[in-house]
């Protein structure tokens, strides 16, 4: 599968449906839903009128379990109305809040997913193989659908279950211009 964003300009969905088994699809990122992806309605049109299963993810820049029930919020009405296939997946990546340590950090993911799940959707969470393994609890490693992001190596150094690997951001399919990140 693949995931795409507006980074990944337009792309042909009748081609990629050949090319790929399933779509990540970015809905936006930060606290407020005008933060939406620019592409995310057409991305998800594209993969509904061509048959490719799809889910979405939410960019984080929460610094604590407010903001993260705050972007949840601003996540629920970019997302309002449409279905998946797939996990929507809290998206934790930004160095300062791997600051605030692994207690914090986990509150944090546990927060946004609340709030998703209270909404009747089924969510996960993406980061790195390494911020897994030091900034996440096992609760939540445990508790919802892990995309971990390990590329360049032949299996992600992740010591748990996982149900989807970021195997790189160089891939090349059919119907994206450029590179394009697999799993």
């Amino acid at each position: 599968g693949c995931d795409l964003s507006v980074h990944n300009g337009v792309v042909n969905f009748a081609m990629l449906k050949t090319a790929t088994d399933f779509a990540i699809l970015r809905a936006g990122y930060g606290r407020y839903a005008s933060q939406k992806d620019d592409r995310f309605e057409t991305n998800y049109q594209g993969c509904e009128a061509n048959g490719i299963p799809k889910g979405a993810y939410w960019y984080s820049y929460a610094m604590s379990e407010d903001e993260a029930r705050q972007e949840a919020q601003a996540c629920l009405e970019c997302v309002k109305g449409k279905r998946f296939e797939y996990p929507i997946y809290f998206d934790i990546e930004e160095a300062k809040q791997f600051a605030l340590g692994k207690a914090k950090v986990s509150a944090i993911i546990k927060a946004f997913c609340d709030v998703m799940e209270n909404a009747g959707y089924w969510v996960g969470v993406y980061t790195g193989a390494s911020n897994f393994s030091t900034h996440v609890t096992d609760e939540i490693k445990n508790r919802y659908a892990v995309w971990v992001a390990h590329r360049g190596v032949n299996a992600p150094s992740f010591n748990g279950p996982y149900g989807m690997w970021q195997y790189t951001d160089k891939g090349m399919l059919n119907g994206v211009q450029g590179n394009v990140d697999l799993n």
